[in-house]
């Protein structure tokens, strides 16, 4: 893999055949003030309750009716306290992220190598994605795939969340590189975009029934692409 030229601060990350800057940031919604009375449910739990049918369903075909019977909550509650069904879905992603989501990023941090954490994030993966405890694959991935214009703004959400995903893998790459760990002319960004479809191919496998052991073996056979130093 060739290493591409990359401006000062930034990593050119290729995803789905087009650059991708990952500087670029999505605006945040605003804060949704509360009114009226104090909520007469326990909003932490209603949360999860519709993180789940999110991830299983996806972002359009969840319809407010099923919500709110997962969240045990009428629509005017679920408006009042989480916005709309956009603002409550980037909610749940964020939960997500910080629970489910968070295997990457420690990896990431506490590897003492980028093949060790690349390793154990998709190792780690293999287990998370094919639990019976929650709905197969990642719902950062899957959550929001085959979605109309109406839903622009949730995939860019979701985009931008992978988009910095793999940034951080790069960078752990680079990392390596830098200090002789793997070829000087190894492709950071490639590198990471490889181990990033890796991945988002496992949780579709999964959505799709396949097992643990089998992710596991995809993982073995990822890594045996790593460069040789």
């Amino acid at each position: 893999m060739k290493k591409k030229t990359e401006t000062p601060g930034s990593l050119a990350i290729e995803l789905g055949g087009c650059d991708v800057a990952v500087a670029e940031q999505m605006p945040t919604l605003p804060a949704r003030k509360a009114r009226g009375r104090p909520l007469s449910f326990d909003r932490d739990t209603a949360l999860e309750s519709a993180m789940h049918v999110f991830w299983e369903r996806g972002y359009e075909a969840a319809s407010i009716s099923e919500l709110t019977a997962a969240m045990g909550i009428t629509p005017p509650s679920l408006y009042t306290a989480f916005g709309d069904k956009e603002r409550l879905f980037l909610e749940t992603v964020e939960r997500y992220a910080l629970n489910f989501g968070s295997s990457g990023a420690r990896a990431l941090r506490e590897e003492p190598t980028a093949h060790g954490a690349i390793e154990r994030w998709l190792l780690e993966a293999a287990n998370e994605l094919t639990l019976p405890s929650h709905p197969k694959g990642c719902m950062v991935v899957s959550a929001a795939t085959n979605c109309s214009a109406a839903a622009e703004r949730v995939q860019a959400a979701l985009l931008l969340r992978r988009t910095e995903a793999i940034a951080d893998v790069g960078r752990r790459i680079q990392g390596s590189i830098d200090r002789g760990e793997l070829p000087a002319d190894t492709d950071a960004g490639e590198l990471a975009n490889f181990y990033a479809a890796i991945y988002q191919g496992m949780s579709m496998q999964a959505k799709d029934g396949a097992t643990h052991e089998a992710l596991v073996k995809t993982v073995k056979t990822a890594m045996r692409a790593w460069p040789a130093a």
